[in-house]
Order: structure tokens, then sequence, then C-alpha cells
């Protein structure tokens, strides 16, 4: 299966339970928007697009600093869930489509952003099209979400037996980078070849959370390559992670996160 069609697939899988997704995934830092509201000039009455909103966890922090948002999300459930989620917010329209096809509306934002799914889009289209969307002096802001080495590390190597036993498409020893590891060159080279846009400003946030034995498993059933799994060996996975955190770490255990905000401006 080719990258686009496999990418196609692996993001409809997080529409399977939206209701899950709502509960089990983390938010953002919010020292990331005191520092998104600086880079990109967002506050009171600035137009945002933002791209695939999933169920609104980047969307709200938004909302509550004035901003007018037209969210675009693929997954009608998720779509209907942010929804719910946002109610409380007249300037907040949830619209369910696919940012690819989804026809820009004439009047242009002052910033688009896309937390955790800018990835999931065509790269032949996010880039060129996030540009049409903004204003000269417009920001794209891109949110990446990585899991990096600390917390609980010595779960997080044992754990690898447990992918290597029921997930062939794991890589024997593979462990987590470090958060010095992780490269945005990537989207910077992207972005520069574009011609649209200015320099990219990185601003990085490392955090940990704290997950019960239940709760990890419910994070674990929203990642794609879980959701890919054949029904058996998801099965079997979660109940090696399950027994090895109750018998060896407590029924807790810490993971930690990087999160970046990539942000460049339009020429």
């Amino acid at each position: 299966m080719g990258d686009d069609a496999s990418r196609g697939r692996l993001s409809r899988t997080f529409d399977e339970d939206a209701e899950l997704y709502d509960r089990a995934r983390p938010g953002y830092p919010p020292e990331l928007f005191d520092d998104l509201a600086g880079l990109a000039d967002i506050g009171p009455g600035r137009r945002v697009l933002e791209v695939g909103a999933g169920t609104g966890k980047a969307t709200s922090p938004l909302a509550e600093r004035g901003c007018r948002i037209t969210a675009v999300e693929l997954g009608a459930d998720l779509a209907a869930v942010a929804r719910r989620n946002l109610a409380g917010f007249e300037a907040v329209q949830v619209v369910t489509a696919d940012f690819e096809t989804w026809p820009l509306p004439p009047e242009p934002f002052d910033a688009v952003v896309s937390a955790t799914a800018f990835h999931w889009i065509d790269p032949a289209v996010r880039v060129p099209k996030a540009a049409e969307a903004l204003r000269p002096g417009g920001a794209l802001a891109v949110i990446t979400t990585h899991h990096v080495a600390g917390g609980s590390e010595e779960f997080f190597a044992e754990v690898q037996g447990c992918y290597e036993r029921y997930d062939a498409a794991t890589r024997p020893g593979l462990r987590l980078p470090t958060a010095a590891d992780i490269d945005s060159s990537d989207h910077e080279d992207e972005v520069a070849r574009s011609g649209r846009f200015g320099p990219l400003v990185v601003r990085r946030y490392e955090w940990d959370l704290a997950y019960r034995t239940s709760e990890y498993l419910d994070v674990l059933r929203t990642y794609s390559g879980h959701r890919a799994l054949r029904p058996e060996a998801a099965e079997g996975l979660r109940g090696c992670i399950a027994a090895l955190i109750d018998r060896s770490h407590g029924g807790r255990i810490i993971k930690r996160y990087l999160t970046e905000l990539r942000v460049s401006v339009r020429r």
C-alpha cells in the first residue's frame, strides 16, 4: 500500500471512537498558547483556520482567547464531539470536511493552526493551501507531539518486549528518542521549499503525565498503530502491557511528552 493510501487509512481510525479519543488524549501545555499568541499575533477577533481539529483539544484554548475560528475536521464523529465541546463559543464553526478539497472562503485568515494533525494532510497540498488561506503576514502554526525518553524509563525499555511479541512491525531493540534527537528540519525544509513563508521559529515544551493502568491502555487505544493491529494482536499487546504496569510498576507509569510549536509567517 502506498504512503498516501496508508496515511488516509490510518488517519480515519481516530474517528472510530471519538468519545475515547476525547477522554484519553492529553491536551497541550498552557504556555504553548501564550507563545503562539505572541509569535502568530493571535488574540481577540483574529480569524483562525484550524486544520484537523479533532475533538477541540487545541480549539478551546484559542476560543478562550477570543479568536474567531473555523475548525476543519475530516471525521464526522470527532467533529460532532468538537461541536459539543465548543458549544459555548459563538465564534467557533466546526466544518466536517477534508482540508485538501475544502474550498477556502474568500476572506483570508490571520493564522492557520494545526495541532498533531498536519502530518496526516497530503504533503503536496498542506503548505501551499495554508499559504493561500492566509493574508500576507499571517502565520502558519504547526503543533507536533512526540513521545520521548524520560518519565518511567525502565517501563518503556521493558515494554518493547510486548511490542516485539505482538506487533511484527516493531524493530528489535527500539528505544524512545531523547528530546534532543527530535528534528524539525523536515518541516522547515518543506516550508522553505514553498517560497511562501519566512524563517521558521520553534518553541519546545517537555512535560510529564502520569497514567494509571486503565488510563494508559485507553490512550494506547487512540493511537493509529494500535488501532491498525489485528484484534487478537491488539488484545494480546494490551494485556502484556497491563500486566507489566501492574506487576512491576505499581499500577502507575509516567510518560514524557515533547510538544513543539513551529511558526512561520507568510511573506
